[in-house]
């Protein structure tokens, strides 16, 4: 719903534009929840893409956190999902896995409309582009690169 599909928005682009390599798998794995802590256990480093909601920042503006920053309560930092990427990653610990948490948001600008609508906001569908090269940007630093695909 609007903005809220963020994360499928990302997937959906990434995919029709890129190539992973083999060390990259990327999954629409809807709301973050305790069954993505296999995923924990078998990769180096997980890479989430959210919308963020009260940063006072222009709807559309990306945001890098780590999981640590992410927030245990509302606010700024916080997901607009239930689970936090950083209590993901606390229950992991005490399982003994552990991976490099990132998260990559965007400020939305309607989190909550009140009627269900498909599709993102305007603001948020013009930045799209940003965050989608920002978490390609980000895995050619971890030294996985993602291969354009041809035509895209």
């Amino acid at each position: 719903m609007l903005d809220d599909g963020l994360g499928t928005a990302v997937y959906e682009e990434l995919t029709e534009r890129y190539e992973a390599p083999d060390n990259v798998e990327l999954f629409d794995v809807g709301c973050l929840s305790m069954d993505m802590l296999p995923y924990v256990r078998d990769f180096d480093v997980l890479v989430t893409v959210d919308a963020v909601d009260g940063t006072d920042a222009e709807p559309g503006t990306v945001f890098r956190f780590e999981p640590d920053a992410m927030a245990r309560h509302s606010g700024a930092t916080a997901s607009l999902h239930d689970l936090k990427l950083v209590d993901l990653f606390d229950a992991a610990l005490l399982l003994g896995y552990e991976a490099e948490g990132l998260c990559l948001g965007m400020q939305v600008e309607n989190p909550s409309p009140a009627v269900v609508t498909v599709g993102l906001t305007p603001k948020v569908a013009a930045a799209l582009p940003l965050l989608v090269e920002t978490v390609a940007g980000e895995l050619a630093r971890l030294g996985s690169p993602l291969v354009p695909r041809a035509g895209a």
